[in-house]
């Protein structure tokens, strides 16, 4: 039976009684296979796998998105328990911020840049969360989705940063049958966008540049944020109505 753990007193005290190795998946909830291929991979890894779900408001700048993240939790819960998990963390905003977010933690570099340059003050918030979940979850292993590809790449430098004594393991995008990345943000597109949506993995693995394929998006409809090529990758973000979706693959040879 999984174990549903609200304060970050019982999470502790759980954790304290667990021996061997520990993974860790933290999430906004709304799961989807996604998110099954990350649990799955840490209860395959581990003696014990633990769930956060805490939709982190620090990480929105804009508070409609916020308000309008899907909440799903008995669905998630069935999910979770369904691959393995031996407990879910699932703390209100009061347990993890009682200092209203006067502290954080922000980069200063790779932060500022592609999803960074768009939406302010967004991975403060997501290194923040993400530091206290490790400090209170004291995981082995932790797991993370490349579909957030510059996310993965923070939290990455700020385990080596910060000489925590854990392993982030990458989790490759898990892709609709049509390419599109699964994402709990893909629940907000309409019948019509959802048909067009997989035109974003299409334009950034058939187009020569990160330049053309930026020009296919905005022909198709798309508001494109940006399209980028860096470090053999390259990443996108765009609008389809009000639903931003975000993407990034391996910049294709011989295109």
């Amino acid at each position: 039976m999984i174990k549903a753990l609200r304060t970050v007193e019982e999470l502790k005290s759980w954790r304290s009684a667990q021996d061997g190795p520990l993974g860790f998946v933290p999430t906004m909830g709304a799961l989807h296979e996604g998110h099954r291929a990350l649990l799955e991979a840490s209860v395959k890894e581990n003696d014990r796998t633990v769930l956060s779900i805490f939709v982190n408001p620090t990480q929105f700048n804009d508070p409609k998105d916020f308000e309008k993240y899907p909440i799903t939790w008995e669905d998630d819960l069935a999910l979770a328990e369904k691959a393995g998990v031996d407990a879910v963390f699932a703390p209100d905003r009061q347990a993890l911020y009682p200092d209203d977010y006067t502290y954080r933690l922000s980069e200063t570099d790779f932060s500022r840049s592609l999803c960074g340059a768009h939406r302010p003050g967004h991975f403060d918030g997501v290194l923040t969360v993400v530091m206290k979940l490790f400090h209170i979850v004291q995981p082995t292993k932790a797991y993370f989705g490349e579909k957030d590809g510059q996310q993965l790449q923070l939290i990455q430098g700020m385990v080596k940063a910060f000489f925590m004594n854990l392993v982030i393991v990458p989790v490759p995008t898990v892709r609709e049958a049509d390419g599109l990345a699964m994402s709990s943000r893909n629940r907000r597109l309409s019948p019509e966008e959802r048909k067009l949506a997989p035109e974003i993995y299409r334009a950034l693995t058939e187009s020569p540049s990160a330049e053309a394929a930026a020009r296919r998006l905005q022909e198709k409809g798309f508001r494109v944020d940006y399209v980028e090529d860096r470090e053999g990758r390259r990443y996108a973000a765009a609008f389809l109505g009000e639903t931003r979706l975000i993407d990034n693959v391996e910049v294709p040879r011989g295109v």
